[in-house]
C-alpha cells in the first residue's frame, strides 16, 4: 500500500434521505463517486445515515457494515474489562505505574490501539493513510465527541492525521513521541487469517503494507525512547531491525525496538 488515492470500486451513498447532503460533501472530499440508494454497482459503499459513517461491502458473502464507535460494543467493553495498563498494547508502550508516554501510532486503522492507549492516559496522535480508513475514524472521533461524558474526555486525546505516515515521520514538526506504534497490514496467505469481517473489507481497500521496512525505519528514526510493532504471532519480523524485545500472545505479538528506557 504506498497510494493516497482511494480505489475506484469506492461509492457513497445515503441511508436516509435527510443524509443526501452529507453524502455529496464526502464523495467530493473523497474523490469518488456518488450513488443514490437505488444504484449500488459499487465493491465497497461507504453509507451515511442516522448512526454514522459504515464502510459496507456488497455481494452475496459480503459481511456486515464496518463503523468505529467508541462510545458503546467492543470498545466500550474492552476499555471497562479489557485489563488496564496489563494489556499487551500498553506493555509494549511502556505504561507503568503512572508512567503515561506521547504515543504516536502511524497505522491508526480504526483507531482501537489508539483508544486503549487514551483510556489509559496518553496522549495519541494518529496517522492514517488510506483516505476512506480514515473517513470512518474520524466520523467515530466526532461521534465520541459530540456524547459526551468519559468516552468524549478519551477522544480529546487523539488526535487524527490523514497523510502517508513515511512521509510525515520524515518532515515531522511536533513535539517528537516517546513511542512510536505500527501494525502493519500483513501479507498473509491463509484465509482463515481473513475470518474477521474488517479483514475482509479493508483487504481489498488498503492491500498489504509492503513499505513495512521503511515505515519501521522512519519510526525508529523519530521516536525518543521505543517502537512496538503489532505483527501475527507466527509471522517474522520486518526486514532490516532486529528487535531488542519481545511480548507475545494468543495471536499476535509486539516487537519492541528499544532506543532508551522510558
Amino acid at each position: 500500500m504506498t497510494a493516497l488515492s482511494v480505489s475506484h470500486d469506492v461509492a457513497v451513498t445515503w441511508l436516509e434521505s435527510a443524509f443526501q447532503g452529507r453524502a455529496e460533501s464526502l464523495a467530493v472530499q473523497l474523490d469518488v463517486p456518488l450513488l443514490a440508494p437505488d444504484r449500488l454497482e459499487a465493491g465497497l459503499l461507504l453509507q451515511v445515515g442516522e448512526t454514522g459513517l459504515q464502510l459496507q461491502a456488497m455481494g452475496a458473502d459480503a459481511p456486515g457494515p464496518v463503523r468505529v464507535d467508541f462510545a458503546e460494543g467492543a470498545l466500550a467493553h474492552r476499555r471497562l474489562y479489557g485489563g488496564g495498563a496489563g494489556q499487551m498494547v500498553a506493555r509494549a508502550a511502556g505504561l507503568r505505574g503512572s508512567l503515561r508516554p506521547s504515543v504516536l501510532d502511524a497505522t491508526a486503522g480504526l483507531g482501537r490501539d489508539a483508544f486503549v492507549l487514551a483510556a489509559l492516559g496518553c496522549q495519541v496522535i494518529m496517522i492514517e493513510r488510506q483516505p476512506v480508513i480514515a473517513a470512518l475514524l474520524a466520523d467515530g472521533l466526532e461521534r465520541a465527541r459530540l456524547a459526551g461524558g468519559e468516552t468524549a474526555e478519551i477522544v480529546g486525546r487523539m488526535r487524527l492525521i490523514q497523510a502517508d505516515a513515511i512521509v510525515t515521520m520524515a518532515d515531522w514538526n511536533e513535539p517528537i513521541p516517546q513511542v512510536v506504534h505500527l501494525d502493519p497490514m500483513f501479507p498473509h496467505r491463509d484465509k482463515s487469517a481473513l475470518v474477521k469481517k474488517e479483514m475482509r473489507v479493508f483487504r481489498p481497500l488498503a492491500g498489504d503494507d509492503l513499505d513495512a521496512p521503511a515505515l519501521l525505519a522512519a519510526a525508529l528514526a523519530l521516536a525518543s525512547h521505543r517502537v512496538a510493532v503489532k505483527r501475527p504471532r507466527k509471522a517474522p519480523a520486518i526486514a532490516g531491525h532486529k528487535p531488542s524485545a519481545e511480548l507475545s500472545g494468543q495471536s499476535s505479538r509486539y516487537d519492541i525496538y528499544g532506543i532508551r528506557k522510558l
